[in-house]
């Protein structure tokens, strides 16, 4: 944790200076305001989200989904994921908390990962709303079939990484 906060601020000095050395203390200033009005949104956001992630855990079958998506269930697991995550509704204050929900509830690391893949890569619900009525169904096709391999790859990669480390 302590690790991911030192990259964290590593980033926003180097992002800092060329905005100091561009805009002055004025880009900074404006840059700082963006960051609390976003924090600002976030920290009444994402309490809620987990609490609604947490009420969802009591009434979804999480024990079943965990049975399909658990840590023994493989290649297998990870497809089923994939898709999963792909069908899953909502933006990331619904999503995230919800796979971090079934993946306190037993599910597999690499086949969460592949559902947060699947749900980032295929996400029906955007390409519905947005993608196939802006892009059209030629390239949404296209994006989709070139895309098709990378949740199950992301999951496969966590699986093996987790075989590394361990």
């Amino acid at each position: 944790m302590i690790a991911a906060a030192l990259v964290i601020w590593a980033i926003v000095v180097a992002l800092a200076v060329p905005v100091w050395r561009r805009e002055g203390a004025h880009g900074l200033k404006a840059a700082s305001q963006s960051a609390l009005d976003t924090g600002r949104a976030l920290m009444i956001r994402l309490p809620l989200a987990l609490l609604a992630a947490s009420f969802l855990m009591q009434v979804l079958p999480v024990a079943k989904l965990v049975s399909i998506i658990g840590p023994q269930s493989g290649l297998t697991g990870i497809l089923l994921a994939s898709v999963i995550g792909g069908l899953m509704p909502g933006g990331p204050m619904t999503s995230f908390p919800l796979a971090l929900v079934v993946l306190q509830g037993g599910a597999g690391v690499p086949q969460i990962t592949a559902l947060i893949t699947g749900w980032s890569v295929f996400a029906l619900h955007r390409v519905l709303a947005y993608e196939a009525p802006i892009m059209g169904w030629r390239f949404v096709g296209l994006r989709l079939a070139s895309s098709l391999i990378l949740p199950v790859a992301a999951g496969l990669g966590a699986q093996a990484l987790l075989i590394l480390i361990h």
